[in-house]
Parts: C-alpha cells; structure tokens; sequence
C-alpha cells in the first residue's frame, strides 16, 4: 500500500508581507507613501514569492523605496538604476524587476541609461516619480521643471524646456507607456498591475506632490474643484470624454486633436482610443500644454500605448542556446588569452 502526502497550498501573502520592519522616512505628505501603499497592496494580487522580486533604486527621495519594500532590493548609483536594473534581468530573467527613481535621476544623469533601456526592451517595470522637482537635495529645478519655475538653482526662473517623460519613453522604442497620479490609488493599482502583465518594459509616469519643495505642482489635476475639468482618463475602446458632466468630447480634424461638445456631434466622430495605435498613442503623449494656456487640452491618463515585440533577455537567452549548439560551450579564459593582440614598436 503506498501513500502519498498533499502538496501544501503555497501561503497566501497579503500587503503586510511586503512591509519591511524599516521606519517609512519620508516628509509627512509625501506622495510617495501613497505610491509605495498602491505598490504593497498589489504584491500579493501577482501571485510571485517574495524572493522572486527585486526593486532597484538610484538616488533620491523615490531611492528609499526598496527598503521599504519586503523583497530584494538593490540602492544603486545616481542614474545608473536602469543600467543595473537590465543586468539583473539579463542574468536572473526569472525575477520580476521593478525600478522606482525620481525625475532628476530617471532623466537627467540617468537618461541615457533610460534610453537604451527602453529600446532593448527588457522585462522591467518603470515608476517614474515625477515630482518636477529635486527633493531630497533640496529644490534644486529639474528635467521636467516647467519653464520660468524659481527654484534655488533658478532663482529668476528657469529658461529650459521641460521633458515631456512619456513622449520621450514613446521615442525611444518603449513597448508600454502609461501615466498616473499619487492621489488616485485605484487608478495606480490598475496601472501597475497591467504593468506588471506587460512582457517587455513598462513606463509608468506616477505625478507625485513634493509639498516640502515644489507643493500643489499637480493640484489643478488632482483637486475636485478642477480635476474633471482638466483631466482625460484613457480607456481601451472607449471615447475620450471629459468634463464635468462628461460634456465635453476629443476628435480629430484631421491629425488635429479638437474639444467639441458630446451632445453636438455623434458617438461616431469622438477618438476612441486604441492601445495599439502608435500614431494616436504618440498624439497624446502632445497633449502637454500648461494648464493656463487658453484653449489647452486636458492632460491624459491611462495607459496610452501597448506593443507585443521580443524582449532583450529572450533574444540573448536563445542567442546563447544557439551559439552553444553549434560551437559547445565557451572557453572564457580561451578568451580572453586569444590572439586579438598586436604589438607597438
């Protein structure tokens, strides 16, 4: 008679098992408590061990967040967390990846490595906190201050043109491009689940308050008094419309965005948005004028673009699997011995 013993059910997890025992050191206010909750509650909904995710941070404010976080976690260099972020997928493509950086540190010494990242398209989800500001070296401006902002390093107001994060992630080849806000938790958790789901890397622009240096940067989209008003939540296959009564409707004139009023024209004429549509995605990513300009158009949200293309890990695990077919294994002493030498006379 042979007897067999029961599988145990793997151990249901919950936020609090993604809580370290580290005291949360942020500014009381901070958007980024909201963005590490939304982070925390969706771990368990994954289904991943713990041991099998690893965020990576550079510095800043945002870089405090692996330790925050109950998983591994790598505090790196400034702007250098992608980099090393696309070295541990390249060599443990089994874990999930996650990177949580600043705007000054995701898109100023780190943009080139943001850059390439984007383009090879490794299995890694993005948080950019975006608080337009540098926080935890004191209000100095950065890539994605607006123009005229007076900070202590513009003291008269500065004179360069802002990034526009998303359009930029967009150009450089990214394969899921999605933008949300510290004051709306159901909307991140959608989005960094849907992240997460996305083979190949995902770029979540999350607009975060800096109430200590840059405070109410964000209020006209975050605020009941003008959130409807200003903002234009994308769904897949469905209108764009705002307002709020939701009167208020984008079509296209053209290759011209334009606000008409829903009762005035058919469900017909209004843009209804499609993930897969590059062209479209890459018209929203426009719609980035200052709030106060007149006749602006309202700041989108959602996610704006989805594309299914080989991942750098999948194309570089196969590589190897093929080279060792036909040449065996490596010789890396071999190698680096061989006869690629010259001499100087």
């Amino acid at each position: 008679m042979s007897t067999t013993t029961a599988t145990p059910a793997p151990e249901k997890l919950t936020a609090k098992d993604f809580t370290s025992d580290q005291e949360v050191r942020w500014c009381p206010g901070c958007g980024d408590y909201s963005i590490l909750k939304q982070v925390q509650t969706i771990m368990p909904e994954l289904g991943i061990p713990k041991e099998k995710i690893a965020f990576v941070a550079g510095i800043g404010c945002a870089a405090r967040f692996p330790y925050y976080m109950e998983t591994y976690g790598l505090h790196s260099i400034h702007g250098r967390a992608t980099a090393i972020a696309a070295g541990l997928k390249a060599t443990r493509p089994d874990l999930s990846v996650w990177v949580a950086c600043g705007d000054g540190d995701l898109l100023s010494i780190g943009g080139n490595h943001t850059i390439h990242l984007l383009r090879r398209n490794l299995d890694i989800t993005v948080l950019l906190f975006n608080n337009e500001i540098y926080g935890l070296t004191k209000g100095q401006y950065s890539p994605t201050s607006h123009e005229g902002h007076v900070t202590k390093s513009t003291p008269f107001g500065s004179i360069d043109h802002p990034f526009n994060p998303l359009a930029l992630a967009l150009g450089a080849g990214g394969t899921f491009i999605a933008r949300t806000m510290d004051r709306d938790p159901i909307h991140q958790r959608t989005l960094f689940k849907r992240a997460h789901e996305h083979h190949g890397t995902s770029f979540v622009e999350v607009y975060q308050n800096c109430n200590v240096f840059n405070d109410g940067a964000f209020e006209i989209f975050t605020e009941k008094s003008s959130k409807k008003e200003e903002t234009l939540f994308i769904e897949h296959g469905k209108p764009l419309i705002f307002g709020t009564n939701n009167e208020k409707g984008v079509k296209l004139d053209g290759f011209k965005p334009v606000i008409v009023n829903v009762a005035d024209v058919s469900a017909n004429d209004l843009w209804i948005h499609d993930e897969r549509d590059e062209m479209k995605a890459t018209l929203l990513t426009r719609f980035f004028d200052d709030p106060k300009k007149a006749g602006h158009l309202p700041r989108p949200f959602g996610i704006f673009y989805i594309e299914d293309k080989p991942t750098y890990e999948d194309a570089m695990t196969h590589q190897i699997a093929e080279t060792k077919k036909l040449r065996g294994e490596g010789d890396l002493d071999a190698l680096l011995r061989g006869g690629a030498t010259w001499t100087i006379n």
